[in-house]
């Protein structure tokens, strides 16, 4: 472990505090993983970037990191009013597909955007309809402990069995009277306004296609019951990190808390990480403004993904960030000066192991900092100024970007795939000029090339099948 401290803002505090986990060198992180009806827009990935760029930072400091993420594939409502259209018939119906075919595609399409990104998968990734004996049985236990009820067919949350319901905002229940708030519609089964839906039996949605057999009836999981379930599946009932866009922070993750906490009896995760909004001229980015900015239309129009990545790092995560063909433009100038920068540096010099042990700390107590992603590539810049080695350097750069992740030693392993290329042909042109000295008997010239090859370090081993090679 590196000898520095990592500070988080802490949503649910409403302040910074030092991360400590709930077992000592180990950390249980949770990120609410996508809806899987369409692509991903770019805004979607500024979220997962930051919680990738955490989960690296944590990795790098020392903390052995379990993160899971969940798949939405059982359909997601505009509002627990039922209200609005569920979104993975909506891509069905688009598509004429079903809707576990939408859920595959978008899946894969998913995961393809966080390669380009360099984002790492998680450790574990569920889909929600893996995961409905869990769903079922949650709900089960919170109706005998009092905390759900059953109207209309549906169950229900009962918010008012709960001393505090706004852990995670500054909302109040005058915000969430019906009209006040275009996304809340009155639901008359409903004993409290703030009520939540935790399984679906009566819908306006008569042509769900994904529907499963309950104690209450043939129905579906409301929006927040799979992640608290899935959660706990794989990381149990104490949690380190949840993460995702402030999007999520009411009513999601405040509605998550409600049911988790209630159902295990406990506080349930000790740290919430949202990342804000990435924003156009016109407001907030959305799949159903006309603002659909994908990592695909990025590259269409001739942009590396990393300059994209390298946008999102050089803003705070818990500020907007307003995007800009012209901004973009502006990091792809700084991007392609770093690149050559670090493409410069030569294999020279030994490794100043001092040196490289000052610089991790900088850059681990700037990370530190609430993930200050802005301030940690200044330490980048600062120790590529430095009067050290270049080797010092190279290994630095390596060891930065297994965090900052945005391909800083493409340049050098471009130039080792030319040089093992280059080394095989020679190889190769040696072993035909050996074999053609056997053939004409010459093998005074035959020993002396296999001499001059393993003079390089390259043994020659002749076999039923031909000549190998290998290294030293």
């Amino acid at each position: 472990m590196l000898d520095t401290k990592t500070l988080l803002y802490n949503t649910r505090s409403r302040k910074v505090e030092e991360f400590v986990p709930n077992e000592e060198g180990r950390v249980s992180m949770y990120t609410c993983g996508p809806t899987v009806y369409h692509f991903a827009h770019i805004g979607n990935l500024r979220s997962y970037i930051m919680e990738d760029v955490l989960e690296k930072h944590l990795r790098f400091v020392g903390y052995d990191v379990k993160r899971v993420m969940n798949i939405t594939d059982v359909g997601h409502l505009s509002s627990d009013g039922d209200t609005g259209e569920d979104k993975m018939l909506a891509g069905a119906k688009r598509e004429h597909k079903s809707v576990m075919d939408i859920a595959e595609f978008y899946t894969d399409a998913f995961r393809a955007d966080c390669e380009k990104l360099c984002i790492k998968w998680p450790d574990v990734v569920e889909p929600a309809t893996n995961c409905i004996p869990e769903f079922i049985h949650m709900i089960e236990v919170l109706l005998e402990k009092g905390y759900a009820y059953v109207a209309g067919d549906n169950v229900y949350f009962d918010t008012s069995k709960l001393d505090q319901y706004y852990v995670l905002s500054a909302q109040n229940e005058e915000d969430l009277q019906v009209g006040v708030r275009e996304d809340v519609e009155e639901d008359t089964n409903k004993r409290n306004k703030t009520d939540f839906v935790l399984w679906f039996t009566k819908s306006k949605f008569d042509n769900q296609e994904l529907k499963w057999d309950s104690p209450w009836g043939i129905g579906y999981p409301g929006w927040h019951i799979e992640c608290s379930c899935i959660s706990m599946k794989h990381l149990g009932e104490y949690m380190d990190i949840h993460c995702g866009g402030v999007d999520n922070i009411f009513p999601h993750h405040t509605n998550e808390i409600a049911q988790s906490e209630s159902y295990t009896g406990h506080k349930w995760c000790n740290y919430w990480f949202h990342v804000n909004h990435l924003n156009t001229k016109n407001g907030k980015m959305s799949k159903s403004k006309g603002e659909f900015l994908t990592v695909s239309l990025l590259e269409e129009k001739g942009y590396d993904p990393m300059v994209y990545r390298l946008f999102c790092l050089l803003s705070h995560y818990r500020k907007p960030l307003e995007f800009s063909w012209e901004g973009l433009d502006n990091v792809v100038a700084v991007y392609d000066k770093l690149i050559k920068r670090i493409a410069n540096l030569t294999e020279e010099g030994s490794v100043d192991e001092a040196a490289v042990s000052e610089f991790e700390k900088k850059f681990a107590e700037a990370m530190g900092n609430d993930i200050n992603t802005s301030s940690a590539i200044t330490v980048l810049y600062d120790m590529l100024k430095a009067d050290i080695s270049d080797m010092t350097k190279r290994k630095l750069v390596t060891r930065f970007d297994e965090v900052l992740s945005l391909q800083l030693t493409r340049a050098w392993e471009k130039e080792e795939k030319c040089a093992d290329m280059e080394l095989t042909a020679y190889v190769e042109k040696m072993i035909e000029e050996r074999k053609a000295a056997k053939r004409e008997k010459n093998f005074a010239r035959a020993d002396e090339i296999r001499e001059e090859l393993a003079a390089k370090g390259i043994i020659l081993k002749d076999t039923r099948e031909g000549t190998l090679w290998s290294m030293k």
